[in-house]
């Protein structure tokens, strides 16, 4: 026992040594988007909104697809993140947004002074809703797409003051009128209680005068709360359904966690020799759900094929209800949990259904084998298969013992959805979050791997998990661009390339996730700070050299981000964190790609550390001393490289795993 001990502690001990000598030696060329502030509409619109008055609706509302028009000057970035809104209103709700084709009525949407938008359909032909300097976050444009759609602040219902309470001797000066209240037939609360977590509530501190809040909630823990801008809350959709009598989402098909004893509708396959089970522990494992954790008593069901107790070459299918595509294109997303032989597989195909195949016609789309790495796990694992079904189609799980294995154990799946919409590409685990956050030292980050877009563009994200200096309590995200020596085919400076970097809600349905996530966008004609170079050329140009923990060399381009990504509580509320677990979505697209992302996931609570340098205590040893050895001369080597060109530098790369 006092040997694992010792073993743990010196594990931690090095981990954070390499961490601090590596930034004490060198220091990464980072910018921040928004000038290191987490900026707020009100911030972003300090100094206008006395001009800029959104306006009373008008009795009628937009039709459900909306025309819309993008002005030539808007930045890309935000043309970029206003595409991805509209998928989230499609997902979520009824409403949908289409290119202007000549409608009588039409959202214009321009790059204005500020964020803002008029309140309800004018009826005036162009209505302008403006997108400026730093609105390009996806909160913020479903928020002033909320307001055109109809919807007010949410502290300017008239039943605010019975919730929070207005400290109007600590408003700044003239904007006191921010917080004006309006009756029911102007802003109607359609029978929805008040929401403290609506993308539409200000934040405790709009427009304050001095340090105190201006808002104070009547229920003390809801304070942080208000003033969330990562997505629409429950309230926030019901709302919206309601005024637009929505039923489904518009690119929503199926979700299911199995909670309710007629598992969504789906069926037991036909001609198989087993069946999936719905249960809420697995002898051999797993020994929870996924959906609550085996937190909640009388919930907590998955379903089961038992590979155990059955023969060789024995098949269980598991199929979805009838589904009825629209776009051509779906991603189906389920968490996977395998403890059965490790030749034993688990395949997913689409059963279409037509004239000619009225029963349906079998079609294979994946095959899994162990985990998403081929190997067997002890753990929930994420997939995601792309489907390109265009008919009416079931989705089918068909799980095979394929040869004699362990006496106990199964494949297992909880929390599946399928959307019309693009899937993620790649998936990286690291373990234990909730202890980085706590552990890692202030300004100390940690890599993704690296990860190449369609288009041939190697990208890596930078994470400080207690945020930067000056920033404790956040999460600070960067996006780097990465090259090799060989590599070729790439232009530079990379031209209009977005990369968006999303720490995923894992809730159970996909439609009731509040994800957090920011976009920026190569811009080949920006310039590094105090030099002439192009921010985002060639990182062998611009970037520093870096030595993998495979040993192995690459080149790190400056970052690009936010010290202000997410606050820790924020970061800790919902399902940010689940078992656990913090899963990460990157992007990187442009003109002619589609959806390029990858997932980083991090954590376990069995483990203690997510850096793995070593396995053994010979092997820390030996690593701690190559270590110290090493840094010392590649100090000396920093040294002198950096009077001949500040850009290059060579670093061990300490990758969490």
């Amino acid at each position: 026992f006092f040997l694992k001990q010792a073993k743990a502690t010196l594990t931690v001990f090095v981990t954070f040594l390499l961490i601090f000598m590596l930034n004490y030696y060198f220091d990464f060329t980072v910018y921040d988007v928004d000038g290191g502030r987490d900026l707020d509409i009100f911030d972003i619109n300090e100094g206008i909104l006395g001009k800029k008055q959104k306006k009373k609706p008008q009795k009628k509302m937009w039709p459900k697809t909306i025309p819309y028009y993008m002005q030539d000057d808007l930045e890309i970035n935000a043309k970029g993140v206003i595409l991805k809104a509209f998928e989230q209103y499609r997902l979520k709700t009824c409403i949908d947004f289409k290119p202007w084709s000549g409608e009588a009525n039409y959202i214009s949407v321009f790059k204005g002074d500020g964020c803002f938008s008029s309140v309800g359909n004018r009826h005036v032909g162009k209505q302008r809703l403006s997108i400026g300097t730093n609105c390009d976050h996806i909160a913020t444009i479903e928020h002033e797409f909320l307001h055109a759609l109809g919807f007010w602040h949410e502290q300017s219902r008239a039943d605010r003051d019975d919730y929070v309470e207005i400290m109007w001797d600590r408003i700044t000066e003239g904007k006191g009128h921010n917080f004006n209240t309006y009756d029911d037939t102007t802003s109607s609360s359609l029978g929805v209680p008040y929401d403290y977590s609506s993308m539409m509530h200000y934040s405790k501190t709009a427009f304050k005068n001095g340090m105190e809040p201006t808002i104070v909630t009547k229920i003390p823990a809801f304070s942080d709360i208000i003033g969330q801008r990562m997505e629409f809350s429950d309230s926030d959709l019901l709302k919206l359904n309601r005024l637009y009598n929505c039923t489904q989402g518009s690119t929503f098909l199926d979700s299911c966690d199995f909670e309710r004893e007629n598992i969504c509708g789906m069926i037991q396959g036909q001609g198989d020799q087993a069946d999936w089970d719905r249960v809420t522990t697995a002898t051999g494992g797993p020994d929870t759900d996924y959906s609550n954790m085996g937190k909640c008593t009388g919930s907590g069901y998955f379903m089961h094929f038992s590979t155990g107790r059955a023969n060789t070459g024995d098949k269980a299918l598991l199929e979805s209800r009838l589904l009825y595509p629209k776009r051509g294109y779906q991603c189906l997303q389920f968490f996977y949990y395998n403890s059965a032989g490790p030749s034993d597989t688990l395949k997913v195909y689409v059963r279409e259904y037509d004239k000619a195949n009225p029963n349906g016609s079998l079609r294979l789309i994946k095959t899994i084998e162990g985990d998403i790495f081929g190997n067997l796990t002890s753990l929930w694992q994420l997939h995601h298969v792309s489907l390109d079904a265009k008919m009416k189609f079931r989705v089918v799980f068909e799980g095979t013992k394929v040869e004699a294995g362990p006496p106990s154990g199964g494949q297992s799946l909880d929390d599946i959805n399928v959307s019309e919409t693009t899937c993620p590409e790649f998936i990286w685990r690291v373990k234990n979050f909730s202890h980085v956050m706590e552990n890692t030292p202030i300004n100390t980050p940690i890599f993704s791997p690296l990860f190449t877009s369609k288009e041939g563009y190697t990208f890596q994200m930078m994470l400080y998990p207690s945020g930067r200096e000056g920033y404790q309590g956040q999460l600070s995200a960067y996006a780097h661009l990465v090259a090799r020596e060989g590599d070729t085919g790439q232009i530079w400076p990379c031209p209009w390339k977005q990369i968006t970097m999303m720490l995923m809600d894992q809730h159970p349905h996909i439609q009731k996730r509040m994800s957090n996530q920011r976009s920026i966008t190569t811009d080949p004609n920006m310039k590094a700070a105090g030099s002439d170079e192009f921010f985002w050329d060639d990182p062998r140009k611009v970037g520093v050299e870096v030595t993998d923990t495979d040993g192995s060399k690459y080149f790190l381009g400056p970052g690009y981000g936010t010290a202000a990504y997410l606050t820790h509580l924020r970061a800790k509320s919902r399902d940010f964190i689940k078992g656990g677990d913090a899963i990460f979505l990157l992007t990187m697209e442009g003109k002619s790609t589609r959806y390029t992302r990858c997932i980083l996931i991090l954590g376990s609570n069995s483990d203690k550390t997510t850096l793995a340098l070593a396995s053994s205590l010979s092997v820390l040893a030996v690593m701690l001393v190559v270590t110290v050895v090493s840094v010392i001369c590649v100090k000396k080597k920093y040294k002198k490289r950096t009077n001949n060109n500040n850009n290059n530098a060579v670093i061990l790369n300490s990758h969490a795993s």
